[in-house]
């Protein structure tokens, strides 16, 4: 008697799919409410976020020599599952990244138009508008999430 082949496994391909992080100023109002737009972007909850004040995002910056003190530069880790590499994205770079990693039509559609701007004059519009975040947008009064299953894509 044959044995009944077993359908394919998702672990492995599961496992091989790249874990997309992206750290923020987990104080800044704007930074919060780009997380909350990227959640709802990411249907296919590829994303996981970190605030850059948190012990996860702290260990990554500290082993790739990047600052641990200047929250004013978002990075995006493109495989968390391998953090070990030097491979990350600033500012207006891991913006775009981010964006395309959702897989939503409206956001790679948002990723293509910022493309198109060279990334100096993206990161200078960037830094401009970092240096005046919170006058602007004020820091972020904590508050629920939209959806309580949001909570386990944050990895701190």
């Amino acid at each position: 008697m044959r044995a009944t082949p077993t359908p394919p496994s998702t672990a492995p391909r599961a496992a091989a799919e790249a874990l997309p992080v992206l750290f923020f100023d987990g104080d800044c109002g704007l930074c919060n409410r780009l997380v909350r737009l990227l959640l709802r972007f990411d249907r296919r909850e590829r994303l996981r976020f970190a605030p850059l004040q948190g012990g996860a995002a702290q260990a990554y910056l500290r082993a790739h020599g990047l600052p641990t003190v200047d929250f004013d530069t978002l990075t995006f880790v493109p495989d968390w599952n391998r953090r070990e590499r030097p491979e990350f994205l600033l500012r207006t770079a891991g913006v775009v990244a981010a964006l395309r990693a959702t897989g939503n039509g409206v956001a790679r559609v948002l990723a293509a138009l910022l493309a198109i701007i060279p990334n100096a004059i993206r990161d200078a519009g960037y830094r401009l508008v970092a240096r005046m975040r919170y006058r602007i947008f004020g820091p972020w009064r904590p508050r629920p999430l939209a959806r309580p299953e949001w909570a386990e894509r944050f990895l701190d």
